[in-house]
């Protein structure tokens, strides 16, 4: 655990920095790279005292030791220039091993404010290098600050889902484990902790041999696109006592070079996100597409091993978009690819940098030649609020989740058994049966129940839905704005491939300003389409809002009859209905 002294110097290091480097990104980048500056002079003077010789400042860069930086007579000046040089200079250092050098490639000090520097460094100065846990929890806390979602799509998985995800999985000491999108390493140093938790007597990892540790560092892997997280995580990895972390910049979609290689374990969640146009692939993968998602979950499908395990994080349409690619990826991995169960998570889960809605794609290829039944789980608690704050609430299903996941993983599981509400589990015929190999859970639990297909109805149906207009207050009049109240704008439905999930709005309006416009607060768990400029795209509100004169808004009356990522998707099918609500057309409600 995180001690809260160790905790509070990270803050003041942040505190210290914002008023000259404000993206979070660059705080930590600033942060790890003084850190390290600072372990290289703490072993070198460790070193020096056991009766050895400096490795990292020794020759021509025994100028830029750390002892140098902060001596006292040292002006604000001459200390700003001497650091700025070193960290510009430190990765030519030839008495670096090539871990360090890469960390300090690129490397620049983005302020020129002595002050600054000065009261940063001295904070940094209050660090000692530390090869325990204690140091790599204090780094992992750092790297909780990268909220931010990249520009790739990127955003950090929360904690509590990562571990979920490997007690699941359940990684041994002799299986390697890859994570081939994998930021700052949070999966592969929980695998790491779960191994050694598991082999422990009396002390934390005391019953694995020397020989087993040994391949446990080695077989530990991942790439990523970003040389930044590849800087981040070579960090995260040391600091967790991974003297050769094994991660390399590699763009896992467009490259062949590693496309040969396999691993026991794979843990990922992948960017969701696709440039303009599309990625551009290599032409080895089974399933022809441009989309991110799917890309990466056919890539960890195809390179898990004969007998091997993944927990793959995905957006929706993955489980329920019907394109010919996402319907071919389902087809794969309920034939061939092992799918043994899907996760869905509530939304929310990613706040406060994502919305969007997800699941967990977990794949065991030797339990999938045992078992013809995928289980389906639904998670509506995971043990924290799903607003901005996300603040730790009562009543999480995710301990009941992998409980039941674990007794379903059992070889001598009986036919028949009744999982409760949590869980269901569904034959890999009747997920196939129609031809979409659809992932949506409920879907199968209804029919299961009620032994018989869903009723047709029609929008028009008064008791079930009402359509409202989203509306507009003036511009011009700044009291109508930051009100408060939540206002979806097309910010907020993303151009994708899958349904949005809204929780939080970027923008809204004032009482007066709702006043003042034909909008209406809708409550939560409608279905919201844009009809405007940009017609089509879909999304769920999980909070009550207002929305903008783009959209239309249908309110499901009747909650217990219609599920929302139902009306949803069935919207995805009437094209024709939005563009004639965009030209000024009337909305046919019957016959749906």
């Amino acid at each position: 655990m995180l001690d809260t002294e160790t905790k509070r110097r990270i803050d003041s290091c942040r505190d210290i920095l914002v008023g000259k480097v404000p993206d979070p990104k660059s705080q930590v980048e600033q942060i790890t790279i003084a850190l390290i500056y600072k372990f290289m002079s703490d072993m070198d003077a460790e070193s020096v005292e056991l009766g050895g010789k400096r490795k990292f400042f020794s020759g021509d860069y025994r100028k830029y030791e750390w002892s140098q930086l902060v001596a006292p007579g040292m002006g604000g000046h001459d200390m700003l220039h001497l650091y700025s040089e070193a960290i510009t200079k430190m990765s030519q250092n030839t008495g670096l091993p090539e871990l360090f050098r890469d960390i300090f490639k690129n490397a620049y000090l983005p302020y020129r404010d002595p002050e600054t520097l000065r009261a940063f460094l001295k904070e940094i100065n209050t660090f000692t290098y530390d090869h325990s846990e204690r140091l790599g929890d204090a780094f992992e806390y750092l790297l909780s600050v990268l909220g931010a979602q990249g520009d790739a799509g990127q955003f950090r998985t929360p904690r509590h889902i990562i571990d979920f995800m490997v007690e699941v999985v359940d990684p041994k000491k002799n299986e390697s484990i890859l994570d081939p999108a994998c930021g700052t390493a949070g999966f592969l140093i929980s695998a790491y902790k779960h191994i050694r938790a598991a082999n422990t007597q009396k002390k934390l990892g005391d019953l694995l041999t020397a020989d087993d540790k040994t391949r446990l560092v080695k077989n530990i892997s991942g790439y990523d696109i970003s040389p930044d997280m590849v800087r981040l995580s070579l960090v995260n990895l040391y600091l967790h006592g991974f003297t050769e972390p094994h991660i390399d910049e590699y763009d896992t979609l467009t490259s062949e070079e590693k496309w040969n290689e396999q691993a026991d374990i794979i843990l990922a969640n992948p960017p969701f996100m696709s440039p303009k146009g599309g990625i551009k692939p290599h032409k080895r993968f089974s399933v022809q597409a441009k989309r991110a998602e799917v890309l990466f979950v056919d890539y960890i499908a195809e390179h898990l091993m004969p007998t091997g395990r993944a927990a793959v994080i995905v957006p929706e349409g993955i489980i329920f978009q019907s394109g010919n690619a996402y319907k071919q990826l389902r087809k794969n991995l309920i034939e061939t690819a092992g799918l043994v169960a899907v996760v869905s998570l509530p939304a929310g889960v990613f706040q406060p940098y994502s919305g969007v809605k997800t699941s967990i794609l977990i794949l065991d290829k030797r339990l999938a030649k045992q078992r013809d039944d995928i289980l389906f789980v639904k998670i509506e608690n995971d043990g924290y609020g799903l607003g901005a704050q996300r603040r730790a609430v009562p009543g999480e299903q995710l301990t009941e989740a992998k409980q039941q996941l674990r007794e379903f993983f059992r070889q001598d599981l009986q036919d028949g058994q009744d999982w409760g509400k949590l869980a269901h589990a569904v034959s890999r015929e009747k997920i196939a049966e129609n031809g979409e190999y659809n992932f949506s859970g409920e879907r199968y639990r209804e029919v299961a129940k009620n032994n018989h297909s869903f009723k047709t109805v029609s929008l028009g149906d008064k008791s079930l839905f009402r359509v409202v207009s989203g509306g507009t207050p003036k511009s011009t009049m700044e009291e109508y704005w930051n009100g408060g109240i939540p206002w979806a704008t097309l910010v907020d439905l993303p151009a994708t491939d899958f349904i949005s999930q809204i929780t939080t709005t970027k923008r809204t309006i004032s009482e007066k300003g709702l006043l003042k416009s034909s909008a209406k607060m809708i409550p939560g768990n409608s279905v919201i389409i844009s009809t405007r400029a940009t017609i089509g795209r879909i999304a769920i509100n999980r909070v009550p809002l207002a929305t903008n004169q783009g959209f239309k808004n249908v309110i499901i009356e009747d909650p217990s009859q219609v599920l929302p990522e139902y009306l949803a998707l069935a919207f995805t099918k009437l094209v024709p209905t939005m563009q004639a609500w965009a030209t000024g057309g009337t909305f046919n409600q019957e016959g749906v």
